[in-house]
């Protein structure tokens, strides 16, 4: 690969397809054009482009001449990376060595930036495998025997970042105090190159420095150059290693894998379908192990457990990929207590294993789905951050109430959040945030914008007049209020919760996130474990997702698989299916939901009853579970389980914001690996080989 410059500008030339002078001269013509367009270019002269044409037509008499042979060198190449010689050491073990033994070592790993002292000395560190150490490799002028092209010239061959194999011995040298970033240096010693031995080469055209950054189209060079990157993927290692002892030789779980080509049911979530080239019929995957983790229950598989591939069509968020990954377990002859009882011993054990962290609870704190939505307005609420909400409404005078909603006897809350002493600062902290983008969703909510009034001791009933002097003094006194308090205003239908959240539970956390990244307020910090149990069993039917596809107007909250929570709560199922709670419980831990689980329900006809007459899903849906019908009939135990996801297990542990940090290979927004070019086109013959056709 050769550079030429060109009226200016740089050119790099890579082998060149081109087979006539007369292309040549067509492309040389083209970037004459361009270049007498672009004014910093106008200096383009005929004898440049003189020039600039006999190293082309060189580089190409060149080529062709060597075009045979450069096909065969590559492959001679090759032949040589069958033969380099075994490590005899680890770069990482080199600092427990003694450097004046000089032990004779082979090292593999890639070469860094070479420094040349002279023509005949070079320095060059050489890192380990895992990219992690790195030792100096010192290479001077020294013929080897028989006229062989010395190391020393081979090396200086060898391009940067080039996987190698390096034959040298142990020299002593004075300690350094250099570094090189996130890499440990070897320090006390030095390797004296007796050979080298290529392995690969990196190529040129990409430019790599401390500074370089690749984007995910690169994922590959991501990995290698971004150390955080390669320490998720080897804490996620870690974690896995824990769970699968403190599951399997702890607590007595079988680890058993399930089949990732299932069949569509409708359990909550959009599928991804794998056509067959049985006409009419497909595959789906999983959502979870759900039914088939049952199915185990009721073939005699006390306890099992799997880190498991899932799947789910729907909406990408930080949190969530289209393919993901589950610690999923089960129980037969036990309860919803007993699931928790065992995450709450392994979420100990990971906390002090990996984090060094002794203070979390033997027992996490349980909070009712209805308290979390009224105090939070979250199912899955930091609890660290307080800013608890609470209701106002029927404290308030109708006017301020009506310029707030455009609802008629709506619900209105209230929440406090300290920002600053000053009610300056407090003002100038909110209008930002109404005017930035992303107050977008809370401004143009349909039920009202919020209500924002700033405590001001200065002034009027403290800034509160619009309140009406009772109410303002219940606010002040309940909600000990200071000077400088934000207090916000926030209208909703006044109807049983439902959902996982509300708009001031939405806006409570955004306003925080704001003034954290303001540095008004300090950073959460700590980690906070807390159960949310006594779920709905039932919710409105949400249109944005397809839930059962039953006709009654319901979807089961989580799936229809969970069971009532007691007796009445079975006496419900056929006078008020909406007022039914599910032995369900989600775990979160610092307002991310880690997973949940449930009591599963054992019974046939239970089961049949909550699909076809609760539910109400249509007879050729209903067929879909009959598999299922036919297990539970078999006298199938009473049982429970649970589903960590462990993408976000491992980001909060890490404390990272996305689950796409601690993926080896994430997905984009959209769905897209963008290495890989996945999703890709379906070609022709594949619709004709799955009987498929595109509709518009």
């Amino acid at each position: 690969m050769s550079f030429c410059k060109l009226g200016g500008r740089v050119l790099q030339a890579r082998p060149l397809p081109w087979k006539s002078y007369v292309e040549i001269s067509r492309i040389l013509s083209s970037w004459r054009v361009t270049s007498l367009r672009n004014s910093s270019l106008s200096g383009i002269t005929r004898r440049s482009l003189h020039q600039t044409t006999c190293k082309l037509q060189q580089e190409i008499k060149n080529q062709n001449v060597s075009g045979a042979s450069s096909s065969v060198d590559f492959l001679s190449s090759y032949k040589h990376s069958f033969h380099f010689p075994g490590a005899t050491r680890q770069i990482s073990e080199l600092a427990h060595l003694d450097p004046t033994s000089g032990e004779e070592v082979v090292l593999h790993g890639y070469l860094g930036s070479r420094s040349d002292l002279s023509k005949k000395l070079s320095f060059v560190p050489l890192l380990s495998k895992e990219l992690d150490y790195s030792v100096q490799i010192i290479s001077s002028a020294k013929q080897p025997n028989g006229g062989e092209k010395s190391f020393h010239a081979k090396i200086k061959d060898v391009e940067a970042y080039s996987p190698v194999a390096i034959k040298g011995r142990l020299k002593a040298r004075a300690p350094t105090k250099s570094d090189l970033g996130d890499v440990e240096k070897i320090k006390n010693l030095e390797i004296e190159l007796i050979d080298v031995y290529p392995l690969n080469e990196f190529p040129k055209d990409i430019i790599l420095t401390e500074e370089t950054k690749f984007p995910a189209e690169q994922r590959h060079l991501q990995l290698r150059t971004e150390k955080s990157i390669r320490d998720a993927l080897a804490f996620r290692s870690r974690t896995a290693a824990i769970c699968r002892d403190e599951l399997g030789s702890k607590q007595g779980f079988l680890e058993i894998e399930t089949p990732l080509l299932f069949k569509s049911t409708p359990e909550g979530a959009r599928e991804f379908l794998v056509p067959t080239r049985r006409k009419g019929f497909a595959y789906a995957l999983p959502q979870s192990p759900q039914q088939y983790k049952q199915i185990l229950m009721a073939s005699g598989i006390p306890r099992y457990y799997q880190i498991a591939k899932c799947f789910r069509d729907e909406d990408l968020r930080a949190d969530r990929q289209p393919e993901f990954t589950q610690l999923d377990l089960e129980m037969a002859f036990a309860t919803g207590e007993d699931v928790m009882g065992c995450i709450e011993q392994l979420l100990r054990r990971l906390w002090v294993d990996l984090l060094g962290d002794t203070n979390v609870p033997e027992k996490f704190p349980r909070m009712p789905y209805h308290e979390a939505m009224s105090k939070y307005g979250s199912d899955k609420p930091d609890i660290r951050l307080g800013m608890e909400i609470s209701s106002v409404g029927h404290l308030l005078p109708v006017d301020l109430i009506s310029k707030i909603t455009p609802l008629t006897l709506p619900t209105v809350e209230v929440m406090k959040f300290h920002v600053s002493d000053d009610p300056r600062d407090t003002r100038e902290f909110v209008t930002s945030f109404l005017d930035g983008p992303g107050a977008a969703t809370f401004n143009e909510n349909p039920d009202g914008a919020p209500g924002i009034f700033v405590v001001d001791s200065r002034k009027p009933l403290s800034g509160l007049s619009p309140f009406g002097f009772e109410a303002a003094e219940y606010m002040e006194e309940e909600l000990q209020l200071e000077h400088g308090d934000l207090v916000v205003l926030q209208a909703r239908k006044n109807a049983p919760h439902s959902g996982g959240s509300t708009a001031l539970g939405n806006l409570r956390l955004a306003l925080h996130k704001a003034a954290v990244a303001q540095g008004l307020v300090p950073a959460a910090t700590g980690f906070e474990f807390l159960w949310i149990v006594d779920f709905p069993l039932f919710s409105p039917t949400n249109e944005s997702e397809p839930g059962q596809g039953g006709t009654a107007g319901l979807a089961s909250t989580h799936h229809p698989f969970t069971s009532p929570k007691n007796a009445e709560d079975v006496d419900l199922l056929v006078s008020d299916p909406m007022r039914v709670t599910a032995d369900h419980y989600d775990i979160v831990v610092n307002g991310v939901e880690l997973g949940g689980g449930s009591r599963r329900i054992h019974d046939a006809r239970v089961q049949e009853y909550i699909l076809k007459e609760v539910l109400k899903v249509p007879s050729a849906r209903l067929s879909s579970f009959s598999h299922l019908l036919d297990v539970l009939r078999a006298g199938c135990p009473p049982h429970a389980g649970i589903a960590l996801g462990f993408d976000r297990l491992i980001a909060v542990l890490l404390g990272r914001d996305s689950v796409r940090d601690v993926i080896a290979f994430p997905k984009s927004g959209k769905g897209e690996d963008l290495l890989v070019k996945s999703p890709g086109q379906i070609r022709e013959g594949e619709l004709e080989t799955y009987h498929l056709e595109f509709s518009e």
